[in-house]
């Protein structure tokens, strides 16, 4: 009996973190957009490339979509916390932060700043 009881314990504690991480996690939703291949950019998932045989793969490619063309606004306009950990990039006078909340998801941002195109990655 006293088995029982710990693992109803243990499955409460684990319905009670998959709660708060969940809650955590979708606290601020992203919209991908339209997919944008920058003209000049190499594909290589259509240039047909294989996977090397010495590497593992634990997901297919372009399994997890990066974001495109992502919005910003001014920080004065945000209403995210001061702790709100970001990737910041500043560039030919051009400032972006991505916060970590949306790259935890999706990984990847592609973008543009001061006119030339970066892929931001977590």
């Amino acid at each position: 009996m006293k088995y029982a009881y710990g693992l109803l314990a243990v499955a409460l504690l684990a319905v009670v973190a998959f709660w708060f991480v969940g809650s955590t996690a979708n606290r601020f939703q992203v919209d991908a957009g339209p997919i944008v291949v920058p003209e000049g950019v190499h594909d290589p998932v259509a240039a047909g490339e294989p996977v090397p045989n010495d590497f593992r793969q634990l997901l297919p490619r372009d399994a997890i979509l990066p974001i495109y063309n992502p919005t910003f606004k001014p920080a004065a306009e945000s209403d995210w916390p001061d702790d709100v950990l970001v990737i910041g990039i500043e560039l030919d006078g051009e400032a972006k932060a991505y916060p970590v909340s949306f790259l935890n998801r999706r990984e990847m941002v592609i973008d543009w700043i001061g006119g030339t195109p970066i892929l931001v990655s977590w």
